[in-house]
C-alpha cells in the first residue's frame, strides 16, 4: 500500500502537467496502450498466457467499467483544484469499502471499522471545508470518483479471489484501452509532444505500479483493512503540491490528516490482533 500511494503521488503530478496537451479520455488510451505492452512482456515472463485465461469477464467489465469511469473523474478534478482538497475527497472511497464490504464481500463491520469509518468520515469534512471553501465541478468530480473508486475495490477483492495479479492488469489495461479509444475518436486522436510523452509514460508506469501493489494487498488483506490505509497520502500529496505548485498549507488538511491516520491506526491494531492470536 505504500507503493501504491507512492504510484499515485506521481501519476497526481504527472497528470496535471499532461492536461495541456490530452484530455482524460485521451490520456487514459495511451495509458492504457502503455501498459497492456508492458503487462504482456510480463505476463509472458512470468507464468505465461495460460494464466489470463479467465470466466469472469463479465465481473472484469464491471470493475474496469468503475475504474475507468472514476479515473476520468479523478483525472479531471487534479487540474482544476487543489491536490489536497481532491485527494481529500477521494478519500471518502475508503469509507465506503468499509461500509459496503459487508454486503459485497461478507466481511464484518467491526466496532474498530466502524470507527475508522467515522474518524475517516469526520478528518474528511474537516479538510474539504464545506460551506467555507466554495465547491465547483471539480469538487463534485472528486467526490463521485470516490464512489467508483470504491466499487473498483469491492470488485478487485472479488476478482483476486481467483486470479493472479497479471491476469486483472492483463484485463484492466485491454478493456480500458478500448473505452478509451471510443471515446477519443469523435474528436480524433492528439499525438503528444516528446515532453509531454515523458508525462504519459511516467502515468502509465505508475499506474500499474498503483494497481499492482493495491491489487496485490488486496489478496492478501481484507478491504476493509487494506483501504483504510490510503489516508496517509493526503499529507504526502499535500506536500507535494505545496512543494512544486505553491499551493497554500491549510491547518484544517493537518487536523483532518491526524484524524483519518488516527481512526486508521485504531482498525489496522484490531485487523492483526485476530492473527497473532
Amino acid at each position: 500500500m505504500l507503493g501504491a500511494v507512492a504510484s499515485f503521488s506521481a501519476m497526481a503530478v504527472a497528470g496535471r502537467e499532461i492536461a495541456v496537451e490530452l484530455n482524460t479520455f485521451e490520456l487514459m488510451m495511451y495509458r492504457s496502450a502503455i501498459g497492456f505492452v508492458v503487462v504482456n512482456i510480463l505476463i509472458w515472463r512470468f507464468g505465461g498466457f495460460a494464466q489470463i485465461k479467465t470466466d469472469r469477464l463479465g465481473m472484469h467489465l464491471k470493475r474496469n467499467v468503475f475504474h475507468f469511469t472514476g479515473q476520468n473523474l479523478w483525472f479531471y478534478g487534479i487540474v482544476v483544484i487543489p491536490f489536497s482538497q481532491l485527494v481529500a475527497l477521494e478519500f471518502t472511497s475508503p469509507i465506503w469499502v468499509i461500509i459496503l464490504a459487508p454486503f459485497f464481500l461478507g466481511e464484518k463491520m467491526t466496532k474498530p471499522r466502524l470507527i475508522a469509518a467515522l474518524c475517516g468520515f469526520v478528518g474528511v469534512l474537516i479538510v474539504a471545508q464545506p460551506g467555507v471553501i466554495a465547491l465547483g465541478a471539480g469538487h463534485a468530480a472528486g467526490a463521485a470518483a470516490a464512489v467508483f473508486f470504491a466499487l473498483n475495490i469491492i470488485y478487485t477483492r472479488q476478482i483476486s479471489r481467483f486470479e493472479s495479479v497479471l491476469s486483472v492488469l492483463f484485463w484492466m489495461t485491454l478493456m480500458q484501452f478500448s473505452l478509451g479509444l471510443i471515446l477519443s475518436l469523435p474528436g480524433g486522436i492528439p499525438v503528444p509532444s516528446i515532453d509531454g510523452m515523458k508525462w504519459v509514460f511516467v502515468v502509465a508506469i505508475a499506474g500499474l505500479t498503483a494497481h499492482y501493489c493495491l491489487t496485490t494487498a488486496l489478496s492478501l488483506a481484507p478491504a476493509s483493512t487494506v483501504a483504510p490505509m490510503e489516508f496517509i497520502r493526503l499529507p504526502v500529496i499535500t506536500l507535494v503540491g505545496m512543494i512544486l505548485y505553491d499551493e497554500p498549507f491549510v491547518w484544517a488538511v493537518a487536523l483532518g490528516a491526524l484524524l483519518i491516520l488516527g481512526g486508521n491506526f485504531i482498525n489496522i491494531r484490531a485487523e492483526r490482533k485476530p492473527k497473532r492470536a
